[in-house]
């Protein structure tokens, strides 16, 4: 039964913890982010191929 006492009370290791979650929220948040750019960049550059395969640029505008 200690076991289990000192075990709940034993505080080593949690900041490595709380610094491995931090680092896996802010690698969650780049991905989501730049998914985000690379869909806006891939629509951009779709209308850019449009525009000039086509001439009509003014729908790409």
């Amino acid at each position: 039964m200690n076991f289990i006492k000192n075990f709940v009370r034993e505080e080593d290791g949690v900041t490595a913890v709380e610094y491995g979650l931090i680092a896996s929220m802010i690698a969650v948040a780049i991905i989501a982010g730049a998914s985000l750019v690379g869909i806006s960049l891939n629509t951009l550059f779709t209308n850019i191929g449009n525009c000039l395969s086509t001439a009509n640029c003014a729908a790409a505008a």
